[in-house]
């Protein structure tokens, strides 16, 4: 593109010259990629009762190298000076049930070299430790909560509170994670209905079973959340009422990748006023999509959705470098014929052109 444009100044007249390069210096601003940062990665400790861990990654000038970090092998620039430029937003990502913070890190440092400050929470009590909080009875509304209190902090904070651009904030789940999303986009959820669809099917046992949900045919238990796990707590959140409100209104669009979304009350997905974007997997062996991804779709249609033809439950994750058991499955593992490496490069710009095209 460069090339071009010096050939088309060589071979302008002395008059047109002038306007001709103004013109073409902003055509080749408009080109230039905002990636061109890299991605630096820092941890935040969010402080309460159940403290947050954050990875945040931000832009930086200074490149990035691969970095192993257990499973995963993101590219990133650990502590490097934040890049002066204004940043261009702020996108906080939730993971799945018994996830990890850097299980989207390919994402999270696409949208770092883009310019955006990028918060990717370990939710206490359903992370890859420790998944108490699913039977806690507070599931729905804590879950979306732990979200806001890292925005809480974010916004408090010194350092990023006066960088973070007011208007452009944006959350981006997976599984779980997109159920969070979009409660925190103003989807209502309704526990019981978690409860009634167990008892009343037998083809979403990927959902019941990691809820700790009962069958058909069997008990519904009552008992109270254990002792031990409510000391663990400390100050114990508030059970779930019939009716989960918990949206954030400084959230301005969301990306929904195979969310858990049974629970959401029809009316309350179609009242969901901010941009949404819902991905799919074709092949979703965890979340049986006509529950899930497909009911958000058929009762949210101002959203922006598709289906991602041959992906697994997974397949919005960064690729584990080793096979990697979870209650849910192996989450290194694709569908046969599915490249989840190649497939990211359309999933990152994909997610980056959505969150673009809302602040223009």
């Amino acid at each position: 593109m460069t090339l071009i444009l010096i050939l088309a100044l060589r071979a302008a007249g002395r008059k047109t010259r002038f306007p001709l390069l103004a013109a073409c210096m902003a055509m080749l601003a408009f080109t230039t990629p905002a990636s061109a940062q890299h991605a630096g990665l820092r941890t935040l400790v969010v402080p309460g009762s159940q403290p947050v861990t954050v990875a945040l990654f931000y832009p930086t000038q200074v490149a990035g190298r691969t970095v192993p970090m257990g499973p995963w092998q993101p590219r990133v620039t650990p502590g490097a000076p934040v890049a002066a430029a204004p940043l261009r937003g702020l996108i906080l990502i939730s993971h799945g049930t018994g996830g990890h913070e850097l299980g989207h890190h390919n994402l999270a440092t696409r949208l770092a070299a883009d310019g955006y400050l990028v918060a990717a929470l370990r939710h206490p009590g359903d992370n890859w430790e420790d998944r108490s909080m699913v039977t806690s009875g507070h599931y729905f509304s804590e879950r979306p909560r732990q979200v806001s209190r890292v925005l809480d902090a974010l916004l408090a904070s010194p350092e990023w509170g006066p960088r973070i651009p007011a208007g452009r904030i944006g959350a981006v789940g997976h599984s779980a994670g997109g159920y969070t999303v979009l409660a925190l986009a103003g989807a209502q959820a309704e526990p019981a209905r978690a409860v009634q669809h167990c008892r009343s099917v037998a083809d979403d046992p990927g959902f019941c079973s990691l809820g700790k949900l009962p069958a058909r045919g069997e008990p519904v238990a009552t008992a109270p959340v254990p002792v031990a796990t409510a000391a663990a707590q400390g100050a114990a959140p508030a059970q779930d009422g019939p009716l989960v409100t918990v949206a954030d209104p400084r959230i301005g669009a969301v990306v929904a990748m195979a969310p858990m979304a049974v629970v959401f009350t029809p009316a309350s997905l179609r009242a969901v006023s901010i941009p949404v974007r819902l991905l799919v997997a074709g092949r979703d062996a965890v979340l049986n999509g006509p529950y899930h991804g497909s009911y958000v779709a058929t009762h949210m249609p101002s959203a922006k959705a598709s289906t991602v033809p041959g992906a697994g439950h997974f397949a919005f994750m960064a690729q584990p470098v080793w096979p990697l058991p979870s209650e849910a499955g192996d989450v290194a593992a694709n569908p046969e014929g599915f490249d989840r490496v190649a497939y990211h490069a359309t999933l990152e710009n994909e997610v980056a052109e959505f969150l673009g095209m809302q602040w223009r």
